[in-house]
């Protein structure tokens, strides 16, 4: 049984037929409480008779007591008193006997016993060295014995609430199974709706805060409960009877009454905010008013309390009225912390009130539910972060650099979890380069995400300085050693030039990519496999292959070609054929679209493939044609300038862009000189034509220029303010040698011919 919430907050529940100081909030020992009764079974009981009041049987028939021959009838005696009456006697205690049998007929199978035994003293309760006691019968006369009506009577009081307290108690019990089966806030409040309507209420309506707290937040502001879900056991329109007319004339907003003057709220108007209880959709709580009491003390009340009077008006709308009697339960919602909302039992005029033991139930149903929200919330707080997290170490969209396009996918382990270790990134570089970088941190918690997120990171920073992929590696190892001794992970780096169709691939331990060609043949490329990176004082090895236009790479995790049924080999195998498969079917002269191919590479997954996150990175190799490049190697001389301005011209007139003349020269003469002046070495110039016309120099000084405002009297300064006004776009890289400075202009677009009329 689950603890009741006991606290400073109310008195302490009371035994069995104890009283408080409230009129209707008598409880029983702590987790007794009385279970609501089947529509068949809904009767009032009598009251429960005393073990003074019910006469006590006699041990055996053999062995009357002295003063048996002078005790009346009223004493149970079996002996005769006087001549001639003890056949009739004993042919009448036969026929009370069968009686009692037939009124104690459900008892024959131990609730008799059961009854007897939770209550000490009860009448029929075997004695403490008895014989028989806990059996069924114990407690009823042997042989010979006679039963008198008050035994009989007694008997079945006892075997009815024998039977009600465990249909009680099972019912709690599978209240809150259901309850704790929710894992969000909505399905445990449908738990808490569906175990008690129609079983121990005709309907309820549950608030909570809004919003709810998380933890130890405290809210600021003003408590605001609002009506989170309402539940009732019929439709309002299937209520019919006397009462509906006897409403016409209450003035109660449609409501009726029954014969006892108590109010039927199953005939009130649909105002609710969902259209099914009579209920204001929002309620702030007053400090210092009824409710807020209310839910201060904890403790369910009746709703014809003095203090739930008060506190049902100001929760449910002035406007609706509340049920009269115990008709209705007020039940706070405790959760660890604070109470978090409210929830009201009601009940119709056609099935009994609530007793005093339905309280118990009541606080049972109230503590698991509140609780639940609890944990729900902290767990979605937790799920939250969790996913943001994820989200956030994870590039929101993938760059479109030159020559290369670009399509990802990351599939979470398990949807409760959307956190793990894996990631994919695509970094542009200088020279139209771009760097394709796949991992997995050992595990798929929130801690392995947040050392995947350093991991990207640093790879990030170490991509800019252009370093080769071993060193790369290398430094990604020395950081992974510096965040833990089990800090470990797996690792592919690829540096792409679309220039030269060349890709070079360092590994560290992860499985090798794929490489689709146009002709439809998937190869699996042979590249060292290394070691992963934490394990530290090992090198990486790089290896440069062909990357020829129309090809299509692919890099992933483990988690797409290892399972608990297939082995990673066998994986990549089949990540192979599916390949070749769907370059089949799109043409042997076209490559597949790259969306296309990367949910048709997700569809292998069979039903027992999903053991580990999968971070999936397609790259389609366009490249970028020889005659679309310009490339020359100036002396860091004054001449420089001039020969840059020549060399560009002649290019533009190659392609056809003689429109961008002035602008490019003007362009390339600023940066070249600035290149000159700090240079040792020969400054390269590259132009490339492609979507853009982009114009790339390069020099051994590693110095960053940075744009700064001239003043009027000053002789420079003013180069990179022409760049950023007059380029598309512009930057500065620096690499392990020096540094790059580009910029792109735009091409010009093709005159539009004239409509005709």
């Amino acid at each position: 049984m689950t603890e009741y919430p006991t606290s400073q907050e109310g008195p302490q529940p009371v035994a069995s037929g104890g009283r408080t100081d409230e009129p209707g909030h008598g409880t029983e020992e702590l987790g007794h409480g009385k279970a609501p009764l089947p529509a068949a079974e809904a009767v009032r009981t009598h009251a429960q008779p005393q073990a003074a009041d019910l006469p006590r049987p006699r041990a055996t028939a053999e062995a009357p007591s002295a003063s048996d021959g002078a005790g009346g009838p009223d004493e149970g005696t079996d002996s005769p008193a006087a001549p001639g009456q003890g056949d009739a006697r004993v042919r009448a205690g036969r026929d009370e006997a069968a009686a009692a049998q037939a009124a104690g007929a459900r008892t024959r199978d131990g609730e008799a016993a059961r009854g007897a035994a939770g209550r000490p003293g009860a009448s029929g309760q075997a004695g403490a060295g008895q014989a028989g006691a806990g059996l069924p019968g114990a407690g009823l006369p042997g042989a010979g014995q006679i039963a008198t009506p008050a035994q009989v009577s007694g008997i079945g009081v006892d075997a009815t609430i024998a039977r009600r307290e465990g249909d009680r108690l099972r019912f709690v019990g599978a209240a809150t199974r259901r309850i704790a089966r929710g894992i969000d806030l909505d399905e445990i409040v449908l738990g808490l709706c569906r175990a008690t309507v129609p079983t121990f209420s005709d309907a309820i309506l549950v608030y909570l805060r809004d919003p709810l707290p998380v933890g130890d937040e405290r809210p600021v502001g003003p408590v605001v409960l609002r009506l989170r879900r309402t539940d009732r056991l019929r439709p309002i329109d299937e209520f019919t009877g006397a009462g509906a007319g006897a409403g016409a004339g209450s003035g109660t907003t449609g409501a009726a009454t029954t014969a006892d003057g108590e109010l039927d709220f199953s005939q009130l108007a649909l105002v609710g905010p969902q259209g099914d209880l009579p209920a204001a959709e929002l309620c702030e709580i007053r400090p210092g008013g009824a409710l807020a009491e209310v839910l201060r003390g904890v403790r369910p009340v009746f709703g014809s309390s003095a203090a739930a009077r008060a506190a049902l008006p100001e929760l449910l709308g002035a406007d609706h009225p509340v049920p009269r009697g115990q008709r209705a339960i007020l039940a706070p919602l405790r959760g660890r912390r604070r109470v978090i909302g409210a929830a009201v039992f009601l009940r119709t005029p056609e099935r009994p009130a609530f007793e005093t033991n339905d309280l118990l139930v009541a606080a049972q149903l109230a503590t698991h539910t509140a609780l639940g929200i609890d944990k729900a919330v902290l767990y979605g707080r937790e799920a939250y972060i969790a996913d943001e997290l994820q989200r956030t170490m994870l590039p929101d969209s993938l760059p479109q650099p030159t020559g290369v396009r670009l399509a990802s996918r990351y599939l979470p382990a398990a949807e409760t979890a959307r956190v793990g270790g894996d990631w994919y990134d695509a970094i542009p570089l200088p020279g139209s380069r771009v760097a394709l970088v796949v991992g997995d941190v050992m595990g798929h918690s929130m801690t392995s995400a947040a050392i995947m997120g350093q991991l990207r990171t640093t790879a990030q920073t170490l991509a800019q300085l252009d370093l080769p992929p071993a060193e790369v590696l290398h430094h990604l190892d020395e950081q992974a050693q510096r965040l833990g001794s089990d800090r470990m992970a797996t690792c592919l780096y690829a540096v792409y030039d679309p220039v030269s169709h060349r890709i070079t691939i360092a590994n560290a331990g992860h499985p090798p990519p794929v490489l689709l060609h146009l002709g439809g043949r998937a190869e699996v490329l042979r590249v060292p496999p290394g070691a992963p990176i934490g394990v530290g004082g090992v090198d990486f090895e790089a290896v440069e292959l062909d990357a020829p236009a129309g090809a299509t790479l692919v890099l992933y995790t483990d988690g797409l070609v290892e399972s608990r049924l297939r082995d990673v080999w066998t994986g990549i195998e089949q990540l192979r054929e599916r390949l070749a498969t769907t370059a089949q079917l799109t043409g042997l002269d076209h490559p597949p679209p790259l969306e296309a191919l990367c949910d048709d590479i997700l569809d292998m997954l069979g039903p027992g493939d999903r053991d580990d996150d999968i971070a999936l990175l397609a790259a389609r190799f366009d490249g970028i044609a020889p005659s679309d490049v310009a490339y020359w190697f100036l002396d860091p001389e004054e001449t420089a300038p001039g020969r840059a301005r020549r060399f560009a011209r002649r290019a533009l007139a190659r392609w056809g862009l003689e429109e961008l003349e002035d602008s490019l020269e003007l362009l390339v003469s600023e940066v070249v000189t600035n290149a000159v002046r700090y240079a040792e070495r020969p400054v390269t110039l590259r132009l490339l034509r492609t979507d853009v016309l982009r114009c790339e120099v390069g020099d051994d000084s590693p110095q960053l220029p940075r744009q700064r405002r001239a003043r009027d009297d000053d002789e420079g300064g003013r180069g990179l303010f022409l760049v950023n006004r007059m380029a598309r776009r512009w930057g500065a890289t620096r690499l392990s040698s020096g540094k790059v400075v580009w910029f792109e202009l735009a091409l010009p677009t093709a005159p539009v011919a004239p409509e005709r009329r």
